[in-house]
């Protein structure tokens, strides 16, 4: 078992070095203000919700991980230190499916950090010995599920929501 639990540095395709750690408790007050740097779109992406800021039941789920079964990992810029992304994987209790969910700021997108962040969360869900992951993109979402594609995830509709899809990798 090799779970992350100290800061990693992860570099992007273009560069961009990354220091990568998991979530603290005393991190919320930093997603506050992360999330008020992503575009209001991919807020709304991310939380299937068109919500103007970000509240604390949203973040909940975020900071109250047990670093096993769900975990949030936190890119920093390693020369200014600025949060550039949040990278989430939360498992069934069977540990066999994890579901994905990354958040860029806006200023960091098309740089490889979604890339760099998927990677990670790949690795620790095989880590962690998942069979699969999904991510549940809003269609219009165009930009990340492509992304997904790329990183060998294959997408279906989701059953009940035509709005939605399911993009699958499996290991």
């Amino acid at each position: 078992m090799n779970v992350i639990t100290s800061d990693l540095t992860v570099s992007t395709r273009d560069d961009v070095q990354l220091s990568v750690r998991p979530v603290e408790s005393g991190d919320v007050e930093m997603l506050v203000d992360f999330f008020r740097s992503v575009s209001v779109d991919d807020r709304r992406f991310r939380f299937l919700s068109a919500q103007a800021h970000v509240g604390l039941n949203q973040l909940a789920p975020l900071i109250e991980v047990d670093h096993w079964q769900s975990e949030n990992f936190l890119a920093f810029d390693a020369d200014t230190g600025a949060l550039v992304a949040t990278a989430m994987l939360a498992c069934d209790a069977r540990m066999e499916l994890g579901e994905v969910a990354v958040s860029i700021r806006h200023d960091y997108k098309g740089r490889g950090v979604g890339w760099a962040m998927l990677d990670l969360l790949s690795k620790a869900a095989q880590d962690r010995g998942l069979k699969q992951v999904i991510a549940i993109e809003d269609r219009e979402n165009h930009a990340a599920i492509e992304l997904e594609r790329e990183k060998g995830f294959t997408p279906r509709p989701f059953a009940g929501d035509p709005g939605l899809v399911v993009l699958t990798k499996t290991f």
